[in-house]
C-alpha cells in the first residue's frame, strides 16, 4: 500500500464533510453564490463558470425517485457507462437503497465535460431564515458526494462500529501514563463492568498476578507496553496468562498484540492492545501434547511397575494432583488378565504420585495417621493381620513434598524387607469398586476412575484425582485448578489409559515368558555341582537384563570313567524361550557324546553335525510349513577333559573364547587354543590340544558376556579378568565374586554369563595301582593275584571276589579277542575303578544268552556285579572299565 492511500485510509472525515465535499452556497432562488474548490473538482466547473447560474444547470432539480437507480439514471439521460459507479444500490428515502444512504438524497449531476454523475446531497440551511433575504443573500449550504465514495465511508464506520460492540476481540487504548481510555464491548465483557467503572486503571490493576509466558519479551503488561511506547515496534501474538476478572478462579490464555497510537502529526498518544482469548485452544494442544508425552515416556522398558509409575509421572501435575495406579495380581506375574467379577480381582497398588503438598485421601489403603496393631494382635475388627503386616512408621505417611512416596500399608515380610506393592480393598460404592464392577470408567466429582483393559480383560484401575476438598496438608485445592473433568478431559484419561494398558499388557506378556524362559533355563543349568576328586569347582551365573532377556548360555561338570572329568561351557545365539530350550538340548547332547567317553574334537564333531542336521518339523494343523528360526546354528562351546591321575588335560572349542589358566605361582595365561567354527557352519575340522596342568592350577571357563560391555572390548575384559584370578589367596568362591563384581558391576548385562572356575588336583600314587600283561591265557590268573593283593592292601577284602570275576572276564576277553600287550588298573577312588586295556578296537556287547548257548554270559555276570561299565578308546586301542560301590566304611 502506498503512502498516498495509507493516508487516504487513516482520513475518517465523511465525504458530506463540508471539508471535503463539493460546498455549493445558494440564494432563496437556489441561484449559486458560492462555489467551494472540491466543487470545481467534481464537476469541472471553475467559480467564475458557476456563479449567477441556477442549480439546475449542475444538479438535477428533483432526486432519484423510488425507481430503481439504472431506471432512474436511463430516464434522465444519464449512460450506464458514466454512472455505474456511483449508482450501485443507491435510492432516495423510499429504502430503496442502502441504509446508510436513506437520509442523503440522491441527484444526477451535470459535470462539464458531459458526464452525468449520481451524488448524494445534504442541505443546511442559514439560520435567519429566507423571508429577510433578497437575491443573491446566502440562504443554504448544499454539499455534494459521489454515491460510491459516501458508500465506501459508510463500511469503513461499520467496521469500527463492528469493532467497537461486535469483535470478540478485545480492544483496549491505554494512554503514554498506561492508564485505560477506551475500549470496546468485547473487553468490558472480560472485566466483567462498563467502561465507565474501570477508565484510568492501568493494565496490572486489572489483570493482577498475570505474567506473559511467551519467551523473549517482558513478563508484565507494563513492561511489554513500555517497550511499544519506547520503539515504536508492534508486537505480535504474546501469550499472556492471568485470571480473567469476570471468570475468577480459573486461568485464562490470551494472545496479545501491541502496537503504537499516533496522531495525525505524528505526536504519540498511547498504545493499543487487542486481545484475544484462546485458552480452549491451549487446552486443547495441552491435551495433545500430553499424548504426546504420554507416548513417548510411557512403555520405555517392558516391566508393569515401572510402566505405571510412568503413567503417574507422565500425568502429575499436569493433568490431576493425584494418581494412582493399581494393578492386578495376575499381570504383576505376567498370567492372563483377569476377566472375573469385582470380587474376584485381586489389585496391587504398583505406582502413587501427588503433587507437592495436594495429597488426596486414598480409600483403598489403610490411613497412615491410624497405627495398625502389632503382628499378632487383633485389629479394630478383631481380626488378626497376621505375622506379615508391619507398624507403618512415619515413613509411610504421605509425602508433605509429592512425587512418589512410600506406599502406605505396605506389607513387610518377616526379614523386615517391605512389599513394594501392597494389596489393595477399595469399600463398595467407592468410585473403582463401581469402575470394577461395570467395566467402565466412573467419574466422581474430582475422581475419575478409567480401567486398565486389553484383551478382553481388566489389567487394573487408574485413578485421578484433582482433589475437590482439602488435601492431605489441609490446604483447599489451587484456585487456577479446574476440580472436575470436562468431556475433552475424560476423553484424555481413557486414551492415556488405552496406551497404558497396551504398554502393560506387554510387559505382562513379556513377564510370562520371561518367567517361563528363567524357570525352563534353572531346570536345565546344574543346580548343584557334586565333588569330584579330579577338581574343585565354584561357579555363577548371571542372567541378561530385562531389556535383552533370557539368553543361552550355560556350562557343566561330567564325572567320566577312570576318575576324569569333563568341563564344558556354551553360549546359545539370541534371548528368549527359543534360546533357553536351545541351550537344554546342546546340554543333554554334551553330557550324552561325554558318557561316550570321546575326545574333545570328536565330541565337538559329532555336536557340529546334530546341530547342523535341518530341524523337520512337522505342518501344521492347516498343512501348512512351521516357520521356525534355528537359533541353535552358530552356537560356541568349548569342552575340555582333565584327568587327575596323568594331570593331563585335553580341550577343543568352537568359535568359543578360550580358557583363562593360572599356574599355582599366580601367572595367569590364555592358551592359543585352535579356533574351530561355531556350530552348525561347517566347513573346517575341531582341533584338540593336550597339556599338562600341575597341581593346584586354575582353570576359568566363561562366555563372552562377562568380558565383553558396551563400554569396553574383549581385550579389557580379558585383562580385567586376569588381574582377579591372579590372587592365589581367594578362595574360588571369592573369585567368583570378586570377577562378577568387577566385569559386572550393576548385576546385568545386555547378555547373559555364565563363569566356571576349576582348580586341578591329583591322585596319591597309593591310590592307584597299574600293572602290564602279556596276552596269554596265564595272565588271566595273575591279574586274579594282583588284584587281590591290591585290595587286601587298600582293605577292601569285601570286593576281592567281585573283582576277581570282573578281572577274569575282561582279561579273558582280551586274550582271546584282542592282542598285547594289556594293562590292568585299579583306582581307589569314590568307587573301585577296574580298567582292562588291549590294542583292540572292537567293543564287546552285553547279550543275553540262550539256554542251550555255551558263551556269553560272562560279561552280563559282570554287569550284574558293578554299578555301572563301559569302552573307552585311546589312540593305541581301548580300555574296558567298570565301577564298584566301595564298603560303606570306605566311602568318601
Amino acid at each position: 500500500m502506498s503512502a498516498a492511500n495509507t493516508a487516504e485510509s487513516a482520513d475518517f472525515r465523511g465525504p458530506l464533510d463540508i471539508t471535503r465535499a463539493a460546498t455549493v452556497v445558494l440564494d432563496a432562488d437556489s441561484t449559486v453564490i458560492g462555489w467551494s474548490p472540491a466543487a470545481a473538482e467534481l464537476l469541472g466547473y471553475e467559480p467564475g463558470e458557476a456563479l449567477g447560474r441556477p442549480l439546475s444547470d449542475f444538479i438535477s432539480a428533483q432526486p432519484v425517485g423510488s425507481t430503481p437507480p439504472a431506471a432512474a439514471a436511463e430516464a434522465s439521460g444519464v449512460s450506464e457507462a458514466s454512472g455505474a459507479s456511483g449508482l450501485s444500490g443507491a435510492s432516495a428515502s423510499t429504502g430503496i437503497g442502502p441504509p446508510s444512504l436513506v437520509d442523503n438524497e440522491i441527484h444526477v449531476a451535470h459535470a462539464r465535460d458531459g458526464r452525468e454523475l449520481l451524488v448524494a446531497t445534504a442541505t443546511c440551511p442559514l439560520p435567519g431564515g429566507a423571508a429577510g433575504r433578497g437575491p443573491g443573500a446566502p440562504d443554504r449550504i448544499l454539499v455534494a458526494a459521489e454515491v460510491g465514495g459516501l458508500r465506501h465511508w459508510e463500511s469503513r464506520i461499520a467496521l469500527l462500529q463492528g469493532l467497537a460492540t461486535q469483535s470478540p476481540v478485545g480492544l483496549a487504548i491505554y494512554d503514554t501514563d498506561l492508564r485505560l481510555t477506551w475500549c470496546n464491548t468485547a473487553y468490558e465483557r472480560e472485566i466483567g463492568q462498563p467502561l465507565a467503572a474501570f477508565r484510568g486503571k492501568r493494565a496490572d490493576e486489572l489483570y493482577a498476578g498475570g505474567s506473559f509466558v511467551t519467551p523473549g519479551y517482558p513478563q508484565t503488561l507494563d513492561g511489554v507496553m513500555h517497550q511499544v511506547l519506547e520503539t515504536g515496534e508492534p508486537v505480535l501474538d504474546l501469550n499472556f496468562r492471568a485470571q480473567q476478572p469476570s471468570d475468577p478462579g480459573r486461568d485464562h490464555l490470551w494472545s496479545c498484540s501491541y502496537y503504537r497510537l499516533e496522531d495525525a502529526h505524528g505526536h504519540v498518544f498511547g498504545v493499543c492492545e487487542d486481545a484475544f482469548d484462546v485458552t480452549d485452544r491451549y487446552r486443547v494442544q495441552e491435551r495433545l501434547a500430553l499424548l504426546v508425552e504420554a507416548g513417548r515416556r510411557i512403555g520405555t522398558v517392558l516391566d508393569v511397575a515401572t510402566t505405571a509409575e510412568e503413567i503417574a509421572e507422565v500425568a502429575v501435575p499436569d493433568f490431576a494432583v493425584t494418581v494412582r495406579v493399581d494393578v492386578t495380581r495376575a499381570a504383576m506375574t505376567g498370567e492372563t488378565a483377569a476377566v472375573g467379577s469385582a470380587a474376584d480381582m485381586s489389585l496391587l497398588r504398583v505406582a502413587d504420585r501427588s503433587e507437592p503438598g495436594a495429597a488426596t485421601p486414598d480409600p483403598g489403603l489403610p490411613d497412615p495417621a491410624v497405627p495398625d496393631p502389632g503382628p499378632g494382635q487383633p485389629d479394630a475388627e478383631g481380626a488378626d493381620p497376621g505375622p506379615g503386616v508391619a507398624e507403618p512408621g512415619p515413613l509411610d505417611s504421605a509425602n508433605a513434598e509429592g512425587g512418589s512416596r512410600r506406599i502406605p500399608g505396605a506389607a513387610a515380610s518377616l526379614d523386615g524387607d517391605r512389599h513394594p506393592y501392597p494389596p489393595v480393598t477399595y469399600p463398595p460404592g467407592s468410585p473403582q469398586h463401581r469402575s470394577l464392577s461395570s467395566g467402565g470408567l466412573v467419574l466422581d466429582e474430582g475422581t475419575l476412575v478409567v480401567p486398565l483393559r486389553a484383551g478382553g480383560g481388566i489389567l487394573g484401575l487408574v485413578t485421578f484425582d484433582r482433589g475437590v476438598g482439602p488435601g492431605a496438608s489441609g490446604r483447599p485445592p489451587a484456585p487456577d485448578r479446574a476440580t472436575t473433568f470436562d468431556n475433552g478431559e475424560v476423553a484424555l484419561a481413557d486414551e492415556l489409559a488405552a496406551r497404558a494398558a497396551v504398554c502393560i499388557d506387554n510387559a505382562r506378556r513379556y513377564t510370562r515368558e520371561r518367567t517361563a524362559s528363567l524357570a525352563l533355563q534353572r531346570q536345565l543349568l546344574p543346580h548343584h555341582l557334586p565333588p569330584q576328586s579330579a577338581v574343585r569347582t565354584a561357579y555363577r551365573y548371571l542372567p541378561a537384563d530385562d531389556v535383552t532377556g533370557v539368553g543361552g548360555d550355560w556350562f557343566d561338570v561330567i564325572p567320566l570313567s577312570g576318575t576324569r572329568v569333563g568341563l564344558v561351557v556354551g553360549d546359545v545365539v539370541g534371548h528368549g524361550l527359543q534360546a533357553a530350550a536351545t541351550m537344554g538340548r546342546l546340554r543333554t547332547s554334551v553330557r550324552a557324546f561325554a558318557q561316550l567317553d570321546m575326545a574333545p574334537d570328536e565330541l565337538l564333531t559329532r555336536l557340529d553335525d546334530l546341530v547342523g542336521q535341518p530341524a523337520e518339523e512337522p505342518p501344521d494343523a492347516y498343512g501348512g510349513a512351521v516357520e521356525t528360526y534355528d537359533v541353535t546354528t552358530g552356537a560356541t562351546c568349548l569342552y575340555a577333559v582333565y584327568d587327575p591321575v596323568s594331570r593331563r588335560c585335553v580341550m577343543a572349542r568352537a568359535g568359543h573364547l578360550p580358557p583363562a589358566i593360572v599356574d599355582p605361582g599366580g601367572r595367569v595365561s590364555f592358551p592359543d587354543l585352535p579356533a574351530g567354527p561355531p556350530l552348525g557352519l561347517g566347513g573346517l575340522p575341531f582341533e584338540s590340544m593336550e597339556f599338562e596342568l600341575p597341581v593346584g592350577s586354575l582353570l576359568a571357563l566363561f562366555t563372552d558376556g562377562l568380558v565383553e560391555a558396551r563400554d569396553h572390548d574383549i581385550g579389557h575384559g580379558l585383562d580385567a579378568l586376569g588381574r582377579v584370578l591372579g590372587d592365589r589367596s581367594a578362595s574360588l568362591e571369592e573369585l567368583c565374586d570378586r570377577a562378577v563384581s568387577e566385569l559386572v558391576p550393576s548385576g546385568t548385562s545386555a547378555d547373559d554369563t555364565a563363569l566356571l572356575l576349576v582348580r586341578t588336583r591329583e591322585l596319591d600314587a597309593e591310590r592307584v595301582a597299574h600293572w602290564e600283561l602279556s596276552a596269554e591265557a596265564v595272565s588271566v590268573g595273575r591279574a586274579r593275584e594282583l588284584a587281590t593283593g591290591q585290595l587286601e592292601a587298600w582293605g577292601l577284602e569285601e570286593l576281592v571276589f567281585a573283582t576277581q570275576l570282573v578281572v577274569s572276564e575282561l582279561v579273558t576277553n582280551a586274550v582271546r579277542y584282542a592282542g598285547g600287550p594289556l594293562g590292568l588298573r585299579l583306582i581307589r577312588d569314590r568307587t573301585l575303578v577296574c580298567e582292562v586295556a588291549d590294542t583292540g578296537h572292537t567293543s564287546p556287547h552285553l547279550r543275553h544268552s540262550a539256554e542251550d548257548d555255551e558263551g556269553g554270559r560272562g560279561l552280563f555276570i559282570v554287569a550284574q556285579l558293578v554299578q555301572r561299565w563301559g569302552t573307552r578308546y585311546t589312540p593305541t586301542g581301548k580300555t574296558i572299565w567298570t565301577e564298584q560301590a566301595l564298603p560303606p566304611a570306605d566311602e568318601g
